[in-house]
């Protein structure tokens, strides 16, 4: 609650030591040492401590060198010239102090970059541009593309394939707008959208777009191993059976595979370059092929030259066997994934902010103009129909009609396909590609080309992915697989189960089934990707400022909307799965809350609703329905009276606001040092022990003056605390006259600003502030024993030191540090025990027993309504509650008639009411001798002679006048005391109805007296005084 002297706390500036009068200077050794950077001349003209901006000061903390630049801080500047003249020094950098950071280059990616020597680093178009091509091009490049615009003709054909490039594109730039707002490290879409949207997104969507790659992978290569097996068909050579020759192919591809990926980024680089070579001569050979004049056998497979007949009867949809634009845009589009196949490097790209915008966007505007270029040629040149027959030749003055009118112009006859499938073109045969091609061959090569580099490229995406996931350590059980290898950090140990899972799909996977599924993962992805830019600029977050600025908030929020479209069109079943999955994972997450904290949009439009909340709040005025208390505890720091901390906590839980307070006593320069080092700490704490509560403290001269601040100022708009909380001061006896006035100046300060007041009894104490101290001393002692020991070890036994100073051995440190808070005696050390105890009561589950109420005085209700609050929490639901008034002799029944129907509206449950009637009965004598001796001391006896005088010299103490007006109130209190000694000692909790001192009549002491009186030798004792506005009501 009070602190009166600073306790050191750490500088802003660690490097910096204020007390020095001449600056500090480091003795430099041979470069193990922090560079002093004296004061500068600087454009200014003069000698500053001041910094021009620099890059080194924004930095992060855990930079590979173990150090980073240390602008001067604020205290820095505006202490120490008040203090001296002349040349003055600070450290130019700091040892890093490690926390918040795993210690891998990927912390401080900018201070990285320079020392990343030998690292394989690749520019925008090897990085990107190529990888992102040969990703898109896949084998439905010269497989299915002929099909789907047989079926759909080159009308529909063209919206398929523009649709699927809205959606890409849209994608394309929102993510070229999350790359450019700050350094891109490695981990591809799962950083994008772990950094944008949080954690609780990002690890969902990381493990299955990791887990998706890796099942592409086996996709992919049974692709490659069916063509092969194919060849092997053809040609006799068939091993086993068609589907063990097509497992046993997968194997050895995926083995191969994994040899280039593990060689390095460098050897699978060159392999990707060798594919695009071959995959280009084939997509030129297709070019070629269509102005080679063609061949009779070709003719009556229905390929001919260029003819606008064939084009114009290729136009219209011609859908067969239960087809529909929807199930063929479901097949083509996985074809135009791949567009993260650039991003998923971004840890091995040179610049990955210019890198992946412009390879990524430009990837999609080639192969969406090569796959309607490729499409638009065939659909020029071959029908969708033929026999294959090359004696099916039309009759001269034939009339040439129906659905093969353009064969029939040309010569042909293909009518008896409208009775029977016939084998060959457009819709018939997916060789359609090989036999347009002027060399059929450089076909299959292409589509070998193609299935391996979408293989290869997702074999590296899923490791590199995984591993940036691991390192984050949202899921701790997969932080084996975070280590990195050699000088690219590669994921040997991600390749290893990359390598698992696609040999399992390989082995055991029905792939039909999972192809929608792995399709479906890669749009959750975009999804979230496109919402990630809409979230972020929705946000308005001043640090959300892209450098590429061709981005639109609402036409991300359209490619998210699509995105999850085309996952239903493709398929729903799989879609709901995704959905499932992804749900699970997030709610995985956010129950486990990792300890990170990315700045995220999440964060950024929760503070926009949080401010728009309250702003909306503070329109409407309180209604006595909605009055919960909004607690401000005096806790002091927030670890020191637990008892304190966890009633309020149960009395406000998630429903109301609890501010825990400290005032931090003392000059103010150390005060507000050792407020400031506290702020996070204690907020920290809270969060830990899951205390659903703010921190909060000032800085000030006097305890009374910081308490009234916090009365005045805390809280926000409606949010703002309504009932002050109070430790009782139980040391009154043996404190100064000031900081007893101080205390009972808190309480007339609450009663005069409106506040409910809350005093907590409990004899064992409150305050553990000198145990929490004592651990935290030896913690620390403990951990520095561990540093040096650590130190001596790695040194062989020798001191070495940044600043070559003699240091005490680890167990000297120890034991001067033992010896400052050695073990207490067996008296303080049992008292100690006890207080432990009994400030951890309200943390537990609470016996069976009662919560006995004295409701004495009517205060608008706050009396009742706490304890009512109490019992519905868990740890309270055994303890019933007891309702005690004060009533006239003669009425008792009466009495307790009327309460009970006045609960009975309140809606409180509560059958066991105890009327007491003879409250005005004088109390023992040996009561009131207790009493008298208690305020002896601070009795002010009256001389005739000298009573104005001794009045003026001692004002708090209490005089026989005084004591005699107040005399049937003092009475009273001694009184209640032995009634609830009587009724209600083997209660759980007390709450009775505090007296209150009318300002300036009752004297400081005699009230402290009354509350002692009344409280004393009792079970945990909560006195409650209400600002006399009505919290309970009985209206609708």
């Amino acid at each position: 609650m009070e602190r009166l002297k600073s306790n050191g706390g750490e500088h802003v500036n660690p490097a910096y030591d204020s007390n020095l009068d001449e600056p500090p200077i480091y003795e430099e050794a041979n470069g193990d040492h922090r560079t002093v950077r004296p004061s500068v001349i600087s454009a200014f003209g003069h000698d500053t401590l001041d910094r021009l901006p620099n890059i080194d000061f924004y930095r992060n903390a855990g930079s590979v060198s173990g150090h980073r630049a240390v602008r001067p801080s604020l205290q820095e500047l505006h202490e120490v010239f008040q203090k001296q003249n002349g040349a003055i020094s600070v450290p130019d950098t700091v040892e890093d102090d490690g926390e918040g950071s795993d210690g891998t280059p990927s912390d401080d990616l900018e201070s990285a970059v320079p020392t990343d020597k030998g690292a394989v680093k690749f520019g925008w178009i090897r990085g990107v541009l190529v990888r992102c091509m040969l990703n898109i091009w896949g084998v439905m490049l010269f497989i299915r593309l002929s099909w789907i615009f047989g079926q759909a003709g080159w009308g529909l054909g063209i919206v398929v394939i523009a649709l699927s490039c809205v959606v890409t594109t849209i994608t394309g730039l929102s993510m070229s707008a999350i790359c450019t707002n700050g350094v891109v490290r490695g981990g591809g879409a799962y950083y994008l959208i772990s950094r944008s949207l949080g954690p609780e997104f990002g690890g969902s969507i990381g493990l299955i777009f990791a887990f998706a790659n890796a099942v592409a992978v086996a996709m992919y290569v049974v692709g490659f191993a069916e063509t092969v097996v194919e060849l092997l068909k053809e040609h006799n050579a068939i091993m086993v059976d068609v589907i063990n020759d097509i497992r046993i192919v997968g194997c050895i591809t995926v083995v191969l595979l994994l040899a280039i990926s593990v060689a390095g980024m460098e050897w699978e680089a060159k392999a990707q370059i060798l594919l695009l070579i071959i995959l280009l001569v084939a997509i030129v050979n297709v070019f070629v092929g269509t102005f080679i004049p063609v061949t009779t056998d070709k003719k009556s497979k229905g390929i001919f030259n260029y003819n606008s007949k064939i084009f114009l009867e290729n136009f219209p949809p011609d859908f067969r066997e239960g087809e529909s634009f929807f199930s063929v845009f479901a097949i083509f589009f996985p074809a135009a994934t791949g567009i993260l196949a650039g991003a998923n490097i971004s840890g091995d790209l040179r610049d990955p902010q210019a890198a992946i915008p412009k390879g990524t966007l430009l990837a999609i505007l080639i192969t969406g103009v090569t796959y309607l270029g490729v499409a638009l040629c065939v659909s020029a040149t071959v029908v969708r129909d033929a026999t294959g027959n090359i004696t099916d030749i039309i009759s001269a003055g034939v009339e040439c009609t129906g659905p093969a009118a353009a064969a029939c112009e040309l010569g042909y006859n293909f009518s008896s396909c409208a009775v029977e499938k016939c084998d060959f073109g457009l819709i018939n045969n997916n060789q359609v590609m090989t036999m347009v091609s002027g060399f059929g061959p450089l076909i299959i090569a292409g589509t070998f080309s193609a299935t391996l580099s979408s293989a290869l490229a997702s074999l590296v995406s899923a490791p590199k992915v995984f591993q940036a996931l691991c390192k984050d350590n949202i899921y701790t059980i997969l932080h084996f697989f975070a280590k990195g290898y050699g000088k690219n950090n590669e994921p040997i140990r991600g390749y290893v189960l990359t390598f698992i899972i696609s040999v399992a799909f390989i082995l055991i996977g029905d792939l039909n089934m999972i192809a929608p599924i792995i399709s479906n993962f890669f749009l959750a992805s975009y999804a979230l990707i496109n919402f990630s830019c809409f979230h972020a600029s929705y946000a308005k977050s001043p640090g959300w400022r892209p450098g590429y600025k061709y981005y639109n908030m609402w036409l991300s929020l359209l490619g998210a909307l699509l995105c999850c479209v085309v996952m239903f069109v493709i398929n729903w079943w799989a879609a709901l799965l995704t959905y499932a999955i992804e749900l699970l994972l997030y709610i995985y997450v956010t129950v486990k809350k990792p300890d990170v904290n990315w700045g995220s949009s999440t964060q950024a439009v929760t503070f926009v609703s949080a401010v728009s909340n309250a702003l909306s709040l503070s329109g409407v005025e309180d209604h006595v329905k909605n009055f919960r208390p909004q607690i401000l505890a005096l806790t002091g720091s927030a670890r020191v009276r637990p008892a304190l901390l966890d009633l309020a906590h149960s009395l406000s839980k998630n429903y109301g606001l609890c501010l825990t307070c400290e005032v931090f006593v003392g000059p103010r320069s150390e005060a507000l040092e050792e407020m400031n080092a506290g702020m996070e700490k204690n907020q920290l704490w809270l969060r830990k022990t899951k205390r659903k509560a703010f921190y909060t403290a000032v800085a000030c001269e006097d305890f009374r003056e910081g308490t009234e601040s916090l009365l005045q100022a805390s809280g926000l708009g409606r949010m703002k605390p309504n009932t002050l909380m109070i430790g009782f001061k139980r040391n009154w006896r043996t404190s100064s006259s000031e900081a007893v006035q101080s205390y009972v100046g808190i309480l007339h300060d609450a009663f005069d600003f409106e506040y409910g007041t809350v005093m907590l009894r409990m004899n064992e104490g409150l305050d553990v502030s000198h145990i929490v101290e004592a651990e935290e001393e030896m913690l620390k002692a403990a951990k520095e024993q561990q540093a040096l020991d650590g130190e001596m070890m790695s040194n062989g036994g020798k001191a070495r030191g940044l600043f070559r100073k003699s240091r005490k051995s680890s167990q000297q440190v120890l034991t001067t540090r033992v010896s400052v808070c050695g073990p207490p005696p067996p008296q303080v050390a049992k008292m100690n025990e006890r207080l432990l105890e009994a400030s951890a009561q309200f943390k537990k589950k609470q016996p069976k027993g009662t919560i006995d109420v004295w409701w004495l005085f009517d205060d608008g209700g706050l009396t009742l309504l706490l304890p009512y609050i109490l019992t519905t929490r868990k740890k309270w639901k055994d303890s019933k509650l007891r309702i005690f008034i004060a009533g006239q002799p003669g009425r008792s029944e009466l009495d307790k008639q009327e309460m009970k129907s006045l609960l009975q509206k309140f809606r409180i449950n509560c059958t066991d009411i105890n009327v007491i009637d003879d409250i005005h009965v004088q109390p023992r004598s040996d009561s009131l001798k207790k009493l008298e001796d208690m305020i002896e001391p601070y009795r002010l006896h009256e001389d005739r002679d000298q009573a104005e005088a001794m009045k003026k010299e001692q004002p708090w103490k209490i005089t026989d006048e005084e004591l005699g007006i107040f005399e049937e109130k003092t009475n009273l209190q001694v009184r209640l005391n032995e009634l609830l000694q009587e009724n209600s000692k083997s209660a759980n909790l007390i709450i009775v109805s505090m007296p209150i001192a009318r300002k300036e009549s009752v004297s400081d002491f005699l009230y402290m007296a009354w509350l002692d009186v009344l409280t004393k030798d009792l079970p945990p004792t909560l006195l409650i005084r209400g600002n006399h506005k009505s919290v309970l009501t009985f209206y609708s």
